[in-house]
Order: structure tokens, then C-alpha cells, then sequence
């Protein structure tokens, strides 16, 4: 089984990955996890015109790793075997289009991350997985 699991630095996310890792020790065969983080670049086209498009790159790379990194210390401490994707863009398509594109069986997901106030109950980009994507999505609260 291969899941794909949606890790924006936030408690939730952890949450996620640790709910992934009690899925993977109870399915038979092999399962493997994928992390994704997606940063969304719109606010920083603009700034990339005075520092670079590289320093942009870098900064969101950098970003992601920091994001990443509790969940692949889970991951390893529980000798699962992962992998990280790393994008930027509209983050909900972006986690759609991973899971199409990488042909995952599942998206495990925070119900909740570091997004605004708009999403209460359900997380904005949650609700937009769901909507976009044909992966069936578990959230995780």
C-alpha cells in the first residue's frame, strides 16, 4: 500500500504521521509512506524579483525540510521506509495532484494545520483535498 501523507510542521500533521506509521505495522505487506510539503509561493513571486529565484527555491526547500523533520524522525525511529516530496504551488492541488500522479492508495492528512481561521471545523486545505481528488483521504484530528 502506498500512502501519501501531507505534513505542514503542525501538531495535526504529527498526529497524521503517527496514525500512518499504526497503519503501515498493521497491514500486511509492504506499505510505503511518502511525506509531502507544498509551500504556497504566491506571496513570494513578487519578492523573488529583488532576491532571486534561487534564494526562493532554497528558502522553500528549507521550509519543507523544517516541516518534514519530526515526521521523518517518527518514521524512522519506527523503521518504516519513506520518502519526501517537496513542492510549491496551491497546496490542496498540489497534495491532489502528488496522490494522482504518484498513484497512492490513500492521503493520511492533519484534519487541521497552520491555516488561517477560515477552516474551524475542517481545515480549508483539507476540504479542498477532498473536493479535488479521487485518492480516498483520511483526516486525522
Amino acid at each position: 500500500m502506498k500512502l501519501l501523507v501531507a505534513c505542514d510542521g503542525s501538531k495535526t500533521s504529527l498526529r497524521a504521521v503517527r496514525h500512518a506509521i499504526k497503519l503501515a505495522v498493521s497491514l500486511t505487506g509492504t506499505t510505503r509512506i511518502s511525506l509531502i510539503s507544498v509551500h504556497d509561493d504566491i506571496a513570494l513571486r513578487y519578492a523573488s524579483r529583488f532576491v532571486g529565484k534561487d534564494t526562493i527555491e532554497e528558502y522553500l526547500r528549507d521550509e519543507s525540510e523544517t516541516d518534514l523533520a519530526a515526521a521523518r524522525k517518527a518514521l524512522d525511529k519506527a523503521g518504516i521506509a519513506h520518502d519526501m516530496i517537496i513542492r510549491r504551488g496551491h497546496v490542496a492541488a498540489e497534495i491532489a495532484d502528488a496522490a494522482a500522479r504518484g498513484r497512492f492508495d490513500m492521503i493520511v492528512m492533519g484534519s487541521k494545520g497552520r491555516g488561517s481561521l477560515a477552516g474551524l471545523l475542517v481545515g480549508s486545505v483539507a476540504t479542498r483535498v477532498i473536493e479535488l481528488s479521487a485518492v480516498p483521504t483520511l483526516l486525522v484530528k
